[in-house]
């Protein structure tokens, strides 16, 4: 008798707040319909694509035909294996998901006909329209390409499981919750489009669960020095002692320096300085239209060279050693090669994590890298200043849309289940913009014309850049499932490198495979100290290790990081504190 109560008290609650959610919606002109990119050049552009496969098609219909010939044989084996469904016999499916989709696991779809027949039908469907893609001859690699993500996005978008009639699960859960469920996902659909700037953000994780500075981002330490373009964060020593030589991370530009300071158990931070590092962390602003004309080189100039000499100041010491991230160590090796031109020897080793120097090979996202869309998108970029990172941040979700994407669009609004709390992805969502010129000469320079492995062709901070010309002693961490900088890629920009240098690749992608922390020992890695010709040629020759690389490289590092000194407090040389860790500028979000 008391569960009719609380059941009416909830969806009375859950209907008031999706109420609210709909007038604050036109309140401020949005709606649904008015959700859309920046511009429609990719649109636009994968027209060329399609048209040259329908021009394949005409000139070679031979394949075509035999691919229609496959699918006709598949329907007709569907329609007998429905009809044993009915029949309540026991059928193997016709094509069946790879390993990995597990769109399809509940028990429905296996044994109600229904849906049996309808994920039977999308999936032999699927399946003919990659085949078909595959089978065009004559198309050029880019095109290629673009049709195969365009294929791949179309099909994982028309999936029965995105559609509340044809998903199984959110039809019992609307049944189970008398409605609520219903109530509750378009509850979270409306939020969503609130927070959204022009594109339907899906939210990934419980954003309230989390507060920088206090369950993430808690590694103590003290802001002691701060521009424009950052904060540099001096962290707390934990050891008796602590290494001469301090270490400084350049952490990407792109989202926030927090994902080397998640959760205590996962943070990189606490685990260097309990290495005895004196650790400084960069924590690039979250620019706006006033940084439209801000370029790379103030990120060299006014960033890295100017935080290597904070760290001077704050410790004393002239020598130290690097850490960069993705972006964050393109941008570090720029310096080094900059520093190598004006013979500043200060940098005593460097450390890339899943760092792209040679763009020749930019993986996936290489179908948003052509003329066309980069045109659009400095026109976009032009009017407004900057790059908004929740574009940026979709670009990147669509490489694994099904994951990243379409599986949050079913829990939150078919099913009306709330994103469950989650570190990592909570920090995934917390975008940065990125400034226009910035951006621009990023884009064009370095993935479009890959001019930064090329001797000479860049000129930064008043001096030509030659990575080849780099002789400190280096240490590549990659990832092997990496989607963002592959590590075949991350491979060919150690091969620019003259000096004393270590390939690691480590299991797992993009994050995982760099923040892995030695106690849990999930993710292996692999090493091989001879240079190869090719990464396959490399890898052949490796050796796999268990757990973490972490002590692996500090093992390597502990030759450059000098004699043992007193700790060093954070304020007690020539810079005070200004203001505790994380400080300011990492708190603002995009809205």
């Amino acid at each position: 008798m008391e569960l009719l109560p609380k059941f009416a008290k909830d969806y009375l609650k859950h209907v008031t707040a999706l109420a609210k959610l709909s007038r604050d919606t036109v309140a401020k002109g949005l709606a649904p319909g008015k959700l859309a990119t920046p511009d429609n050049s990719f649109v636009l552009d994968v027209t060329s694509s399609l048209t040259d496969a329908f021009r394949e098609a005409i000139v070679d219909p031979g394949k075509v035909m035999q691919d229609n010939l496959e699918l006709s044989l598949k329907y007709w084996q569907l329609v007998q294996n429905v009809a044993l469904t009915t029949m309540r016999q026991p059928t193997d499916p016709v094509v069946a998901p790879e390993r990995s989709d597990h769109r399809f696991d509940d028990e429905a779809w296996a044994r109600n006909p229904f849906y049996y027949a309808i994920a039977q039908l999308y999936l032999i469907n699927a399946q003919y329209l990659d085949k078909l893609t595959q089978d065009l001859d004559g198309l050029s690699d880019d095109s290629r390409r673009q049709l195969t993500f365009l294929v791949r996005q179309f099909a994982n978008a028309l999936a029965p499981t995105n559609f509340f009639i044809t998903n199984p699960e959110a039809v019992r859960k609307c049944r189970e919750t008398w409605g609520l469920s219903v109530v509750r996902g378009l509850e979270n659909f409306y939020r969503d489009i609130l927070r959204s700037r022009q594109l339907l953000n899906v939210s990934m994780t419980d954003e309230q669960a989390f507060r920088v500075g206090e369950n993430i981002a808690t590694t103590p330490g003290e802001v002691v020095f701060q521009n424009r373009l950052f904060q540099l964060i001096q962290y707390q020593p934990t050891t008796e002692t602590v290494h001469q030589r301090p270490l400084l991370i350049v952490p990407p530009f792109i989202n926030k320096f927090y994902i080397m300071d998640l959760a205590e158990k996962n943070s990189l931070v606490r685990w260097l300085v309990s290495q005895g590092h004196t650790v400084f962390m960069m924590s690039w602003v979250n620019p706006d239209e006033s940084y439209r004309d801000t370029t790379f080189e103030d990120y060299v100039q006014e960033g890295v060279l100017t935080a290597m000499d904070a760290v001077e100041q704050a410790t004393g010491e002239r020598e130290l050693n690097t850490i960069g991230y993705c972006v964050g160590g393109t941008l570090l090796a720029t310096t080094l090669a900059h520093l190598k031109k004006i013979a500043d020897n200060r940098v005593r080793s460097s450390t890339f994590f899943a760092t792209l120097m040679d763009f020749s090979d930019p993986g996936e996202i290489g179908i948003y890298l052509n003329e066309r869309v980069i045109q659009a998108l400095e026109t976009y970029i032009d009017k407004i200043g900057y790059y908004d990172g929740r574009f940026i941040a979709l670009s990147f979700s669509s490489l694994k849309e099904n994951n990243l994407i379409w599986s949050y669009f079913v829990n939150n609004y078919l099913k009306g289940e709330p994103p469950l709390p989650f570190d990592l992805l909570y920090w995934n969502s917390d975008s940065t913009n990125l400034p226009a010129a910035m951006y621009k000469y990023y884009l064009r320079e370095m993935y479009v014309n890959n001019k930064l492995q090329e001797p000479n062709a860049l000129t930064v901070a008043g001096t030509p850049i030659d990575l080849t010309s780099i002789d400190t002693p280096a240490m590549f961490i990659s990832a092997q499932q990496d989607h963002i900088a592959l590590w075949k890629s991350t491979y060919a920009g150690y091969k620019l490198f003259s000096g004393e240098k270590r390939f690691v690749l480590g299991q797992s992608g993009h994050i995982a495979g760099i923040i892995n922390p030695p106690e849990p020992g999930k993710y292996g890695y692999y090493v091989n100290d001879s240079e190869a010709e090719s990464p396959e040629a490399w890898f052949e020759q490796t050796t796999h290790h268990k757990g973490s690389w972490w002590p692996s490289w500090q093992d390597w590092v502990s030759r450059f990081q000098g004699d043992e000194v007193a700790p060093r407090i954070p304020g007690d040389h020539k810079l005070t504190a200004i203001e505790a860790a994380p400080g300011s500028y990492v708190r603002k979000r995009l809205v």
